[in-house]
């Protein structure tokens, strides 16, 4: 017996992995490795430091310098994930889907909105899955926040404040630091990618984008200080700040509503116990938890930071749902996690925005 992959049910699905550096190292690759009926196959990497420490954390997987190679025996795997700088990201995946492979790719999945729906589109003509991994969905604050909005806690969301925030006042280097557009750098398409997909998949489609962009620290030459504001169509607001130049963190969410508002400071755990070397299903049981004293708050009339409202135990983060969703989704036809067309979406947003910042100008979409 055989799942829609072709490879006999019970035997685990073989993903080659391309890319190595922070994507690749300490996302994907330990994520796939932690799933139930995926393997990593194979890591793609020119980097010879990078080969090496992919063998050392993955000792039974194959390193090769070049996606030519992997795609000379792309009859032996099951999934490609592509993990690679941002501006590979749509001739990778087109080569992968012309291979006959289902395809993973890292946010952004383009660099436009079109470029994302003619990947969908030959997905769906070559028969593949085609997903985009936007990790942040499974992060606690999120599942807590839609918990929330499901069981009407919050009564008629108003509106939605999301802010991922970083202090880095001096400049790292590399592609997404670059002020070429073919890299599809700077942080609207990096942290914005996350804040916009979060928004869409809570409160559904945009009809209108506001945005500010400032390159901000000296040398700069893309945005490091962008804000964006969506009014969904069904009136929620959405105000969404993503910056490396935050002396002061606000909270990560701050919702308000008819009834209620719920406010949480602090990220999710998952990304530097990741860092860390950390991995799920090794940690006794507590992936994803973080202390009670990071729970966020929901009341109303007073200040959180002086204990109005009620704690709300955050729900553990689960970045592993997401590669079991993609199993499940190459096994049995499960539903594709993320779809390529949601990314559209948010791509639509992201576009809008930097034409906003650029003209100064309301974008109706």
């Amino acid at each position: 017996m055989t799942g829609t992959t072709g490879t006999p049910t019970g035997t685990p699905l073989r993903a080659g992995l391309v890319g190595y550096g922070l994507a690749g190292s300490v996302f994907h690759a330990p994520l796939i490795a932690s799933t139930e009926g995926l393997t990593l196959d194979t890591v793609v990497t020119s980097n010879p430091e990078r080969q090496e420490q992919a063998r050392a954390e993955f000792p039974d997987v194959r390193t090769l310098g070049t996606v030519d190679e992997l795609f000379d025996r792309a009859d032996e795997l099951d999934l490609i994930v592509i993990a690679s700088p941002n501006k590979t990201h749509v001739p990778l995946a087109t080569a992968a889907l012309k291979a006959g492979l289902p395809v993973v790719v890292d946010k952004p999945v383009a660099g436009t909105a079109a470029e994302a729906r003619e990947l969908a589109a030959l997905a769906e003509e070559r028969g593949q899955l085609l997903s985009v991994f936007q990790n942040r969905r499974w992060d606690n604050d999120f599942l807590t926040l839609r918990k929330l909005i499901a069981e009407g806690e919050l009564g008629e969301v108003w509106r939605f404040e999301s802010r991922f925030e970083r202090w880095r006042p001096q400049l790292k280097g590399g592609w997404r630091e670059s002020g070429d557009p073919a890299e599809i750098g700077g942080l609207l398409y990096d942290l914005g990618s996350h804040v916009v997909d979060q928004a869409l998949a809570l409160f559904g489609r945009a009809a209108s984008v506001y945005a500010e962009s400032d390159a901000r620290r000296p040398g700069a030459r893309t945005d490091d200080d962008t804000f964006i504001a969506i009014t969904h169509t069904n009136g929620v607001r959405s105000h969404l700040y993503v910056s490396a130049t935050t002396a002061q963190l606000g909270p990560r969410f701050r919702v308000l509503g008819s009834k209620a508002g719920y406010v949480k400071y602090g990220l999710d755990p998952q990304e530097a116990d990741l860092r860390d070397g950390k991995r799920p299903g090794t940690s006794g049981g507590d992936w994803g938890t973080e202390p009670e004293d990071l729970w966020g708050r929901v009341g109303s009339g007073e200040s959180p930071l002086t204990g109005g409202g009620r704690p709300e135990p955050t729900l553990p983060g689960d970045y592993p749902a997401y590669y079991a969703a993609i199993a499940a989704a190459l096994r049995d036809g499960s539903p594709n996690p993320v779809t390529a067309l949601e990314a559209a979406a948010a791509l639509d947003v992201l576009e809008a925005a930097r034409r906003s910042a650029r003209d100064g100008v309301t974008v109706t979409l």
